[in-house]
């Protein structure tokens, strides 16, 4: 019979220490860009702040949240493009991937093209992609040789989301070449074995391609819905650009033109903050936003882990 002797106590507390020692680069990170502005941010919510006074108002900023009708408006437009950006992006994504992967002569070429327009600076293909769906651009004169009546698409509040979509799945480059290269490296023995047992395409993709990639799709949903709920540059430099106004002193520009339908929450929250100086109200919105992010994630996270396993069944 063996006998094991425990470790000393001093031994554990040394070992504690010397793990300590060793994330503590991560503790202090966590502590300082984290916890910190976490907790300033809640303090702040409760007063009427505006860099320059400090008023304590209780929940009088939260009570302000119910009724601001622009916050809400920002609040839809947010979620519309959680619901329809990202699944689009995460689509085409894959789909482009899945077409290189089976290109026999000029993959390196077109995964060059493709990838190309997300080295573009951000504001430099926002401003360019204005210009290109203008009404009288290039794009509505190409449509409309096919009889198709081009819109109006960033002067047009119903198509001012789906433009920054068709913007949004231009620029799928890093999305795409993430994919492919999870699904080359899928084991090619399965699609053999898939095949002799008289698996279609179909059959494969869903019962081979999906489970071994889902990792890489839980990654390319979450991080593109943190993406779409903080999603700001691009509706911001659209609205400016389709409304012909500048950054100029003395600018009054209300961000989310046309008609409050490109105006996202990260916008308001900017403007509530930087340009009306209501930093207690801003803090309000930054945790709506901080809150909404974590149950967003949670949510993929746990159906993601139930659909693998019901794979792995």
């Amino acid at each position: 019979m063996s006998i094991v002797h425990a470790a000393p106590p001093r031994w554990r507390r040394r070992e504690g220490l010397v793990a300590l020692l060793w994330i503590s680069p991560w503790l202090v990170g966590f502590a300082v860009f984290f916890a910190y502005p976490l907790a300033a941010t809640v303090y702040f919510s409760f007063h009427r702040y505006d860099l320059f006074t400090l008023e304590f108002v209780g929940l009088d900023n939260y009570r302000y949240f119910l009724v601001d009708d622009r916050a809400w408006v920002s609040i839809r437009n947010t979620l519309w493009f959680t619901v329809f950006m990202v699944p689009a992006q995460v689509i085409f994504g894959l789909g482009v991937a899945q077409l290189l992967t089976r290109l026999k002569a000029g993959a390196g070429f077109f995964r060059t093209l493709f990838y190309l327009p997300s080295l573009v600076p951000v504001v430099a293909g926002t401003v360019s992609f204005v210009f290109l769906l203008n009404p009288s651009g290039p794009f509505n004169q190409f449509i409309e040789l096919f009889g198709i009546t081009a819109p109006d698409w960033f002067g047009d509040p119903n198509w001012a989301k789906p433009g920054l979509t068709l913007l949004a799945m231009w620029g799928i480059g890093n999305t795409m070449m993430i994919f492919l290269a999870a699904l080359l490296d899928v084991p090619k023995h399965l699609y053999e074995a898939a095949a002799i047992d008289g698996a279609g395409g179909w059959r494969q993709f869903r019962s081979i391609t999906l489970p071994t990639i889902s990792p890489v799709l839980m990654f390319s949903a979450v991080t593109g819905v943190i993406y779409a709920l903080q999603y700001f540059t691009q509706a911001m430099i659209a609205s400016r650009v389709a409304a012909g106004v500048t950054d100029s002193p003395g600018s009054s520009f209300v961000p989310g033109y046309p008609e409050l339908s490109t105006l996202t929450l990260a916008q308001w929250l900017f403007h509530v903050g930087f340009r009306d100086f209501s930093m207690g109200y801003a803090c309000v919105l930054a945790l709506l936003l901080f809150v909404v992010s974590t149950l967003f994630t949670l949510v993929l996270l746990r159906r993601f882990r139930a659909f693998d396993q019901g794979a792995d069944r």
